[in-house]
């Protein structure tokens, strides 16, 4: 159950990153509110995943995911670059992730 909660949770960080840059520096509401939201409910998974999960392992998975999801969506959604050698970075942090969870 705690890895499910914290895969999740790293989902939500990359929502609330999202909804961060899409809030205009918090002047638009809707954003803002999805920032607050995603971020709250992301903190309360990871902690509630920390209790069995080392923090060094749960930490780095949750970050892992939160960033990957992060420049993926601004690659497909918001017209980031996407060239090869990202792609490829990315990659790698999701093979460090996957280990991480092997080797826990």
């Amino acid at each position: 159950m705690a890895w499910t909660v914290l895969v999740v949770s790293g989902l939500l960080e990359a929502a609330w990153a999202i909804a961060l840059d899409r809030s205009a520096g918090f002047s638009r509401p809707l954003p803002t509110v999805i920032f607050g939201v995603a971020l709250t409910l992301s903190m309360l998974g990871l902690g509630y995943s920390l209790r069995t999960i080392p923090v060094g392992t749960g930490y780095a998975v949750w970050v892992g995911i939160g960033a990957v999801g992060t420049a993926v969506v601004g690659m497909v959604a918001l017209g980031e670059n996407a060239s090869l050698l990202r792609i490829l970075c990315l990659l790698l942090v999701v093979g460090g992730v996957v280990g991480l969870k092997y080797a826990h």
